[in-house]
């Protein structure tokens, strides 16, 4: 436990780049130290494929993070967007090695290698305005159910690893000629678009920076967004001017819910929600009542409580029966 101490605004900064990273297990601890020199929290994951994840803290640690990667001729090209949050949206730093930095579950998918077309924002509403394009949401269905662009379709995927499954049962490259996908800060969308080329789809676009860059530069008059954007820290989702949104998180899935979820009699502050709780056991039921009595306990003592991973992230069986 650590004890609750005032802060100023902090940044949140989303980051990634795809880059062949041969000794990704020996940057590691080195990069562990450096974040948490900057005193800077979150999760980023190394892979032999590249870098991925979220960190938050001042502007200067941000920065000197991200000035130390760049070093790096190989992440010197280091996409990263910015966002502003009054409370810490982590409490831990973590950097994990990992097989994929976004897991597709697809061998020799490169997108270094093969790519989809990047479109602007502005190009952006011109292909979501165009009748001829497909426009795919490539995020999971508990992000969409917030907010996504207007006349997107949604696959209704659980996990991006169901995305090529998707794919192969829905689209053909004969028939869909022009195809253009997005996700919250465009790393799933380098991976799908190189997918989708791969497969022999020739028109392929997506949205370079994601959602996220979209909402930074889009005037809210113009743009095509409509609802919020789930993002993967306590925020839970954001607004159009990158504010915390009206949503809040069960901490037992760790989906999104809304003030009327929590009026359930199967809502239970950080024990459960509507959407999981006919999944949930009576030994996990009971582990979630005592980590939130011990929150509760540690609020009471003015320390934060850190707790245990998040657990994993439940497949409800009202929604595995959904088009994947």
């Amino acid at each position: 436990m650590t004890r609750v101490e005032p802060h100023a605004d902090r940044v949140v900064a989303a980051l990634y780049r795809f880059v062949t990273l041969e000794d990704y297990a020996d940057l590691k601890t080195p990069l562990l130290e450096v974040c948490r020199q900057a005193e800077v929290k979150g999760t980023l994951l190394l892979a032999r494929e590249g870098i991925n994840g979220t960190i938050a803290g001042s502007q200067t640690g941000v920065d000197s993070v991200i000035r130390w990667l760049r070093r790096d001729p190989r992440l010197a090209d280091l996409d990263w967007k910015e966002s502003r949050h009054a409370a810490a949206p982590f409490h831990r730093m973590k950097v994990k090695l990992k097989k994929e930095i976004v897991t597709m579950g697809v061998e020799d998918i490169d997108p270094t290698a093969c790519v989809g077309r990047y479109a602007t924002p502005a190009q952006w509403n011109v292909l979501i305005d165009d009748p001829e394009c497909l426009v795919i949401d490539t995020r999971n269905d508990y992000e969409v159910a917030i907010g996504s662009f207007k006349g997107a379709v949604n696959p209704g995927t659980q996990s991006f690893r169901d995305f090529p499954g998707w794919v192969r049962r829905h689209l053909k490259p004969e028939k869909h000629t022009k195809v253009a996908m997005f996700c919250t800060g465009g790393i799933r969308c380098e991976k799908s678009t190189s997918y989708l080329v791969s497969q022999g789809f020739d028109e392929v676009w997506h949205l370079k920076g994601g959602i996220l860059k979209y909402l930074e530069e889009m005037p809210q008059p113009e743009s095509r967004w409509e609802g919020e954007c789930f993002v993967f820290d306590s925020r839970v989702a954001i607004d159009h001017n990158l504010e915390k949104g009206s949503f809040d998180q069960c901490y037992a899935c760790r989906h999104p819910i809304t003030e009327q979820d929590k009026t359930s009699e199967h809502y239970e502050k950080g024990v459960s929600c509507p959407r999981c709780y006919g999944d949930l056991t009576a030994n996990k039921l009971a582990r979630f009542k005592e980590r939130q009595r011990q929150v509760e306990l540690s609020a009471g003592r003015g320390e934060q409580h850190i707790g245990s991973p998040p657990p994993e992230r439940q497949r409800s069986r009202r929604t595995r029966s959904s088009s994947d």
